[in-house]
């Protein structure tokens, strides 16, 4: 598999470089997601501005931009734009090209991508929508609370950015007049080469390409030395172990299951006198993650997960499931223009970045408008993210504890007007991602709140039109997710950032 290219198309959007209108200086007290505070990690004294190796350090900004090439005045434009966008970018991108369900084994069994061996088919991850929201929550957390504690350790060195030691040194891109030590952008990046390299082990070298290509253009910028952004790195790293650590042992990695599961599953909706859910690909695929409704995430434990279960969806027996039964059909022979049109848009299936990931792309297009710092957007995204994650959770659990079948199943006339998930209907994931990513982003940007709103039921609607759920679906979804995305919502209330 071929590393990424880089050029940046996603959504059209082209970004100018980041220049805050904030700098945010308080945000070494906002309170972290994992660490226990803001001085878990130790980050060393810097040399003195004095010191020989200093003035040696200044001396290489010099050099490298009396040298510059084409290559690196592109380079410097693209991460001009702001550090946690680009690695958002990138880490979408992966997304997207990990997001393709294995073939077939020649015996009808389907293999399963292995973390101890990234390398061979199938390929790990498989970047699914579950693991996706995970993979965002993850990656957006760890670089939050980096930057809570590179905020902290600039505060109490109190290190002048270059340019304002020697005004020899040119400032080639707009640099935040605070402190430089330790180099914020090196920690989002240590942060987040830390967090990816274990959610996609076999892109390392590609993530310590984009990790050295980050980092050198702070220094070609003018507005790091080099032990600003290695002090950042190691900072960065050290964070993203702890997360490391939280996620090998959230439970995701048993979220697969055993058939021994899968026939349970089934077994349980026919004793309750459901027709239960089963796979329409042929030869038949296990069900995607059935037991990721147990991961633990970061707004709810797994006891408000149950207790937060919506009720039973109409049983597939009765005069209401068939009613609803029949609307799916009707949309399935009456496609609009637009409908198709909404349809393909939120229709993000394999090779894509998954819904969180268009959630997120919608997000950076706005925060970009609104010039936050580099930690208001981690912050904003780790909400962002956590909500996501946090509604995958919650979905994934009501869809295996009712295992209802997809509408095309039940009635072959349905044709679907998108591609079939393999795995239960009830509820709607495009409609719980939604509902919690427009909940806390309405909370972010209150301007935009009855926008994100109507964006969330064009995409919860989408699934309706496609002919792949039923109105409960969508709606018990949606509820679900402005559910979640409230916790997100409650917690950023009293993170201090507000």
């Amino acid at each position: 598999m071929a590393s990424c290219n880089k050029e940046i198309t996603q959504r059209n959007m082209q970004f100018g470089a980041l220049n805050p209108d904030k700098i945010d200086t308080s945000a070494g007290k906002w309170e972290p997601v994992l660490l226990s505070s803001a001085t878990e990690f130790a980050c060393d004294l810097p040399i003195a501005v004095t010191s020989p190796d200093y003035k040696l350090q200044l001396l290489e900004i010099k050099s490298r931009q009396a040298h510059m090439t084409d290559a690196d005045e592109a380079a410097l434009k693209y991460w001009s734009a702001g550090t946690v966008l680009r690695w958002n970018e990138i880490l979408r991108e992966l997304v997207a090209k990990y997001n393709l369900p294995p073939y077939q084994n020649p015996d009808g069994t389907y293999p399963i991508p292995s973390s101890a061996n990234p390398l061979a088919y199938p390929y790990f991850p498989f970047a699914n929508p579950p693991y996706a929201a995970r993979a965002y929550a993850y990656v957006s957390a760890a670089q939050y609370d980096a930057l809570v504690t590179a905020y902290h350790y600039k505060g109490s060195y109190r290190r002048l950015r270059p340019s304002a030691v020697d005004n020899t040194i040119k400032e080639l891109v707009p640099v935040v007049k605070d402190f430089a030590y330790p180099s914020e952008e090196a920690v989002v990046a240590g942060a987040t080469f830390g967090m990816m390299s274990l959610l996609f082990p076999g892109e390392q070298d590609y993530l310590q390409e984009k990790l050295n290509e980050c980092i050198d253009m702070r220094i070609l910028a003018g507005a790091n030395v080099r032990s600003e952004v290695e002090a950042g790195v190691k900072l960065g790293k050290a964070v993203a172990a702890k997360f490391v650590g939280r996620a090998r042992t959230d439970r995701a990695e048993k979220a697969v299951g055993t058939p021994a599961d899968w026939t349970k599953l089934e077994s349980d909706a026919i004793a309750r006198g459901e027709t239960p859910w089963i796979s329409q690909e042929s030869p038949k695929r296990p069900p995607m993650l059935p037991l990721f409704g147990r991961t633990i995430g970061f707004l709810m434990d797994t006891t408000e997960v149950i207790n937060n279960r919506p009720p039973a969806p109409p049983s597939t027996g009765s005069a209401e499931f068939a009613k609803e039964l029949d609307e799916v059909l009707w949309y399935s022979q009456n496609a609009s223009r637009e409908h198709m049109r909404i349809v393909h848009f939120w229709g993000d299936g394999a090779g894509t970045y998954t819904p969180p990931g268009h959630w997120n792309a919608i997000a950076c297009e706005d925060f970009a408008n609104l010039r936050f710092s580099e930690v208001r957007w981690a912050r904003n995204l780790a909400l962002l993210n956590m909500a996501m994650f946090d509604a995958a959770i919650c979905c994934w659990d009501a869809k295996y504890a009712y295992f209802n079948p997809r509408p095309s199943q039940v009635n072959n006339k349905i044709k679907t007007l998108t591609g079939l998930p393999n795995f239960p209907a009830y509820t709607s994931g495009h409609s719980t991602f939604s509902g919690a990513a427009a909940t806390i982003l309405g909370h972010i940007f209150p301007g935009r709140a009855a926008d994100y709103m109507s964006m969330a039921d064009e995409a919860s609607k989408s699934r309706l039109y496609g002919a792949i759920h039923y109105r409960s679906d969508i709606e018990t979804g949606m509820n679900m997710g402005k559910m979640v995305g409230t916790k997100a919502v409650n917690r950023a209330k009293t993170d201090g950032a507000d």
